[in-house]
């Protein structure tokens, strides 16, 4: 798991190419961010299972669009209010000038786009997942698009279509981002459907599982 306490950026890929997976959990603000993006390139570039959650899902983001779209000042509104290129924005809920109302927070609906996507695979075929939330940055909606045409996949979205919730990787065992948080609903003897796949994916199990998801019901 990536997180914010070491204060050298390679300090985090001596540990991160001797994973079997990396996992970028959800945070405020930019200490340990540069770690995690070389962490999330690590893991896209070797096809390593890698799941980002929330603040997990936009380092991802901010990843591809430095080293795949090549805007090297791609960057959160969080961390550079002056980026050029802004992939993640403040994107509050009623007010922008009182802070206890600006956050997303609660369980709230996300539309799977495609049943095909992994993520429906794993909430078996849903066409829709119920997940929580708490956070105020998310991916900015006027990027989608080019994103997309450079392989991320924004296969869950909420019910106005403007709020990203999930993001897939093609063409990679499993890459997964999303902006809501699965820890809050998973259970030991109830993991999320992302935790389940996330550690199948890590032990070569995860195609087998698809293919007769009963053994491992949930």
């Amino acid at each position: 798991m990536v997180g914010k306490y070491v204060g050298m950026a390679d300090s985090y890929l001596s540990v991160v190419k001797n994973a079997a997976c990396v996992l970028v959990p959800g945070g405020f603000g930019d200490r340990g961010v540069n770690g995690m993006i070389l962490a999330a390139k690590y893991a896209r570039e070797n096809k390593v299972p890698y799941l980002g959650i929330c603040l997990g899902m936009q380092i991802s983001v901010i990843e591809v669009a430095r080293n795949v779209l090549s805007l090297e000042r791609a960057n959160s509104s969080e961390f550079d209010d002056q980026t050029p290129n802004p992939v993640v924005i403040f994107m509050p809920e009623d007010s922008k000038t009182h802070m206890g109302s600006t956050m997303r927070l609660g369980s709230r609906r996300t539309l799977l786009q495609s049943r095909d996507c992994l993520t429906a695979k794993l909430y078996h075929s849903s066409d829709y997942v119920d997940e929580r939330h708490r956070h105020r940055y998310e991916v900015n909606p006027d990027m989608v698009s080019i994103l997309e045409k450079f392989g991320l996949k924004f296969v869950g979205k909420d019910e106005t279509g403007n709020r990203m919730e999930i993001l897939e990787l093609t063409d990679h065992p499993f890459y997964v981002g999303t902006q809501f948080h699965p820890e809050f609903k998973s259970r030991p003897g109830r993991p999320s459907p992302l935790f389940l796949g996330f550690i199948l994916a890590s032990i070569g199990q995860l195609e087998s599982y698809l293919q007769n998801p009963q053994n491992g019901s949930l």
